[in-house]
């Protein structure tokens, strides 16, 4: 008899962890689980992944911080589907799927444990611990959110540590010159690509910083930033501010990221904490090389000098320096990226992410 799996996140936007749920929603066997997702916020554009895949997508509307009416709903919903393991992902779905998980009799519950996350009060970190004691397994998607959570006091017994897994890149269907003729840029344009949310911790203003350093040695590089976050305003005050407007572009929100991304020379991550960053994968599964902040969760993917180079976290002129040396070198910068393409393929699949969570909710479902 097929188990029944309630997927709850808070959102369906276009961001790690929901990509990470709705990659294994899609591609858990049918003939032993029926997966069902339940949105507490809002839906999103990954609602159509999840429509193409055949899995029943539920949107509970909640409006607040502490939205009571919305807790009823998900109630009423667990309690009628009746799922017999409810797997949770962030912070607010962790609290609210998994008290009415507990409410509505749900037999096993997992929650995702997805980034490193220094914001969490006192008050949320206890109730992580509280609910952990009614949870079966914690999953972390790397070593480095693995320690920190055990620091907090969640119990380190209950916590796997599964990946995240990437697709293999597809193939290239624009070229070069259509991407820069597309952003107004010139034919020897030289990019470089940030993707994200803009808010605190990702520290583009670190980015903004190190491309006008590489401005004073080189006249060809173009950063992108594509993505929009609390901060847009404020940083593109700033960029104003020190006259790079020339050399750095917002593109604000973008369905496309697939198709500019093989073009990037060379993807920035300047985040001060990550779980493990899809953005990341996705660059390295298309060979781009990656400079990225050294932060657990982004060490595992990117190993320094072979994959791409890892640099301390505000360290602007470290971006700056490895990035010119990686648009010096071709043969280089092409070693480097076949060499992501490679670590990706071997170590961070989908089908061994998706094969993971199987085993694992095969094993909290036999006890």
């Amino acid at each position: 008899m097929k188990k029944r799996i309630l997927q709850i996140i808070p959102t369906l936007d276009r961001a790690g962890a929901e990509k990470q749920m709705c990659l294994l929603a899609g591609g858990l066997a049918r003939d032993e689980f029926d997966v069902r997702v339940c949105a507490l916020t809002r839906g999103g554009p990954l609602s159509e992944d999840l429509r193409r895949a055949g899995v029943p997508t539920t949107v509970i509307g909640k409006r607040c911080k502490l939205d009571p009416l919305a807790f009823w709903r998900l109630r009423q919903h667990v309690a009628e589907l009746k799922p017999d393991l409810v797997h949770t992902w962030i912070f607010a779905a962790d609290a609210y799927g998994r008290v009415a998980g507990m409410f509505a009799g749900v037999p096993a519950m997992v929650t995702g444990l997805r980034c490193v996350d220094p914001w969490k009060s006192g008050l949320q970190l206890a109730l992580d611990r509280l609910l952990a004691r009614r949870t079966a397994r914690l999953v972390a998607n790397s070593p480095g959110v693995r320690d920190f959570y055990v620091e907090k006091g969640l119990p380190a017994e209950k916590i796997e540590v599964i990946a995240n897994g990437v697709e293999p890149a597809g193939p290239v269907r624009t070229t070069r010159r259509q991407i820069l003729a597309e952003l107004g840029l010139p034919e020897d344009s030289r990019l470089v690509g940030l993707v994200g949310r803009l808010w605190a911790q990702k520290r583009v203003k670190d980015a903004i910083w190190a491309a006008d350093l590489l401005k004073v040695i080189r006249k060809d590089v173009h950063l992108l930033i594509v993505g929009d976050g609390p901060q847009r305003r404020q940083l593109v005050r700033y960029r104003d501010q020190i006259e790079i407007a020339d050399k750095v572009h917002f593109l604000g929100e973008r369905p496309d990221v697939a198709r500019l991304l093989p073009h990037f020379d060379a993807l920035w991550s300047t985040s001060g904490y990550e779980g493990q960053s899809n953005t990341v994968m996705e660059a390295m599964a298309a060979a781009v090389p990656v400079v990225a902040t050294d932060v657990p969760g982004t060490r595992d993917l990117v190993v320094h000098g072979e994959t791409g180079y890892l640099v301390p976290v505000g360290d602007r002129a470290g971006f700056a320096r490895h990035t010119n040396r990686l648009l010096d070198d071709a043969a280089l910068a092409a070693r480097l990226g076949q060499a992501a393409r490679q670590r990706m393929a071997e170590h961070f699949a989908v089908a061994a992410m998706i094969d993971r969570h199987a085993d694992l909710y095969r094993r909290v479902l036999e006890k």
